[in-house]
């Protein structure tokens, strides 16, 4: 079987929609634990772009199975990063990096199993988190059959890549080895934020959202977290997801971030959660607005990325002149109760403003 795909959902062939999809049949749905080894071939490598499935891949190697990862590394350019190494070190992971001029752009993705049934993507997409979810990237699936009858081998492949002229490092924990000198840090350093990434993300609300901001003080409606239920492709719009609950890998993932609440005129840390494990959805902390009675179902909440851990969040009300044209900017539905949530450029946001 071969199938195709143009993420974010402008094109398939079959009913994954996109890479990240495509990696979850195959290495989730597909692959037992422990059966084999899983591949992972890619010239540029950050946490969030794993970070939905460094839980299964631990599962793996802890069942039996391998996991072989190749990466680009550069003393002088962001290639791959320390944080997604050392997470996939954590998972049991063979890591390699390849250090020359000429950067690694293949991206493929795989699995062989025991009996020598293999699965593999060839993609434009890199284990990264814009990559796997708002790049636009083209990906080609490819099962057992349709590998077979291209005689195509993981082993003669990775073999093959090993028998080059390239420079080698295989990656320990050892904070002493010199691979870590080829990795870049994605800890946020105050860089001024790239063009592509200077956007807003529009959420519309749903009852979910807001029956805590809507309830009054002492009323059950008003109990527990107070959070913003976010899609799951939120993978680039946020900091490395590196702080992970007690239970390891099986819970949550997050991260703090500085929010502004333009709405309040208050600014504080809040946490953003990937919950990893449950529905697989991202939570963004907002309990300031408990109580507040400052958004209902079907109002806009709109989060700015000012910097790499800073972002504005406002609240625009369905009876502000603004509404109808940014709602537009969130065609993507989330679930069955019609939340939708889009991206849009914020130079554009704050002209519409």
């Amino acid at each position: 079987m071969i199938s195709f795909s143009v993420h974010p959902e402008v094109y398939k062939t079959s009913v994954e929609t996109g890479l990240r999809n495509i990696l979850e049949d195959m290495w989730i749905r597909s692959l037992r634990r422990g059966d084999g080894t899983i591949f992972i071939i890619s010239g540029f490598a950050n946490y969030n772009g794993g970070a939905r499935f460094y839980k299964i891949l631990k599962e793996h190697t802890e069942n039996g199975g391998r996991v072989v990862a190749i990466l680009g590394g550069s003393a002088s350019q962001r290639l791959s990063s320390k944080q997604v190494v050392h997470a996939l070190l954590e998972c049991g992971a063979e890591v390699f990096l390849i250090n020359r001029k000429r950067i690694l752009h293949a991206k493929c993705y795989g699995f062989l199993t025991e009996n020598g049934e293999q699965s593999a993507v060839i993609t434009s997409g890199n284990f990264t988190a814009p990559g796997l979810s708002q790049n636009i990237e083209a990906s080609v699936y490819l099962k057992n059959q349709a590998l077979s009858d291209a005689s195509f081998s993981w082993c003669d492949l990775v073999n093959k890549m090993f028998d080059q002229n390239w420079q080698y490092y295989q990656c320990l924990i050892d904070p002493l080895s010199p691979h870590w000198n080829l990795l870049y840090d994605e800890t946020p350093q105050g860089y001024v934020l790239d063009e592509v990434d200077q956007e807003t993300l529009i959420v519309k609300l749903v009852p979910t959202d807001t029956n805590r901001i809507q309830a009054n003080p002492g009323d059950i409606s008003g109990r527990g977290s107070q959070y913003f239920w976010l899609s799951k492709d939120c993978f680039d719009f946020f900091p490395p997801l590196t702080i992970h609950n007690q239970r390891g890998w099986k819970g949550t993932l997050s991260a703090f971030i500085n929010l502004d609440y333009v709405d309040l005129g208050i600014s504080e840390q809040v946490r953003i959660t990937f919950e990893a494990e449950n529905n697989l959805d991202f939570r963004l902390g907002t309990g300031r607005l408990r109580y507040t009675k400052m958004a209902e179902p079907g109002d806009l909440a709109c989060i700015t990325r000012i910097s790499e851990d800073s972002y504005e969040l406002r609240i625009i009300r369905q009876n502000n002149p603004a509404y109808k044209m940014l709602d537009l900017f969130a065609p993507n539905f989330i679930g069955s109760r019609g939340k939708r949530y889009g991206y849009i450029d914020s130079q554009q946001f704050f002209s519409i403003l």
